[in-house]
């Protein structure tokens, strides 16, 4: 019987992507937006390449304060000797938005993989974490010409025009918008699944369509605790499917992983978005192929409850985990 293990080693074998076109049509792993960058399309076919093999490391940074936010790399490197392969940055302070875009650009232009997402403060009230936690008029938001319409507006395209710059720049970014969506402590899981998809595909549509964001590779994450089909836009606007959940142990999540794979199946590549314990990469296999980690930062990273040096180093030189320096150059930012 032939698994997807088997059918992409005879693809290696013969030499093709599994990103490979399919008889008379698109590729069979074509990224949603069908104007995608060359850029975007070559990061997608690396993490199809990737996905049921190996799996990405990655680290979120502590974001805006005034030490830098190199603590989380600058901590990995001393205890482990290398880089993750992905960065993840937040929009979450309008006093950093330049910074976080000059610093995904240095990552990857470094040969770094940049994920981005986004705490947004509800947009009547203010930005921020606490205030993406506070509730917003989403019905009132999804009506033309109203003010919450208008401010809402107003954000995604300041967003937009960030992302813009790393497009120019030729950065394909992995897009987390309205993370953790199926949980109801942010604005937009507030209200239930209709409304969470209308807002993702008012997104999706202003972004791609208006912005030409073409360089953006779109990731969708449910709350661990609540993984619900009713949430799912669907195929044509979601390349890339997660769930996440701060475990208090270094498990595979394994019953998460199966819980998204039963909703999205084959059809894209699963990761765990969020994370404080990294998993036991000896622990990963088929039941658990997640395509990356992200660890989240400060404590989730270095508390002892969470993270050990030890552990870390162990995890990060495993044949399991793909490190910064193992990603291909052709990846790198310009090239």
């Amino acid at each position: 019987m032939l698994t997807r293990r088997t059918t992409l080693a005879g693809m290696a074998a013969l030499g093709l992507s599994p990103a490979v076109a399919i008889a008379g049509g698109r590729s069979a792993h074509a990224l949603c937006n069908p104007r995608a960058s060359a850029e975007a399309r070559r990061l997608y076919a690396y993490l199809w390449s990737q996905y049921g093999r190996r799996t990405l490391t990655g680290q979120q940074e502590q974001g805006y304060n005034p030490e830098g936010a190199q603590r989380e790399l600058d901590y990995l490197h001393r205890v482990t000797g290398r880089l993750p392969a992905i960065l993840g940055l937040d929009y979450i302070d309008p006093r950093d938005d330049d910074g976080v875009t000059q610093r995904a650009l240095a990552w990857a232009k470094g040969g770094g993989i940049v994920t981005l997402c986004w705490h947004w403060g509800a947009p009547d009230i203010g930005t921020g974490y606490e205030n993406s936690k506070k509730d917003f008029d989403v019905a009132a938001a999804l009506r033309p010409g109203t003010v919450q319409n208008r401010l809402m507006l107003a954000q995604m395209d300041h967003v937009a025009a960030l992302l813009g710059r790393l497009r120019v720049a030729r950065v394909p970014v992995l897009w987390r918008p309205f993370h953790e969506f199926s949980g109801d402590w942010f604005w937009w899981g507030k209200h239930g699944p209709d409304a969470f998809k209308a807002l993702w595909r008012l997104m999706y549509d202003r972004f791609t369509r208006v912005h030409g964001l073409d360089n953006l590779i779109w990731v969708l994450g449910w709350a661990g605790q609540n993984v619900d089909p009713a949430y799912y836009p669907g195929r044509a606007t979601v390349d890339v499917a997660g769930a996440d959940i701060y475990a208090a142990d270094h498990g595979n999540l394994a019953p998460m992983f199966a819980q998204v794979k039963r909703i999205v199946g084959d059809t894209v590549p699963i990761c765990l978005h969020e994370n404080g314990p990294v998993p036991d990469p000896a622990t990963l296999g088929p039941a658990a192929d997640w395509l990356w980690f992200m660890t989240w930062h400060t404590r989730w990273l270095t508390g002892a409850d969470q993270n050990t040096p030890d552990q870390l180093a162990r995890d990060y030189a495993s044949e399991r985990y793909v490190t910064k320096d193992e990603l291909p150059a052709t990846l790198r930012a310009g090239r």
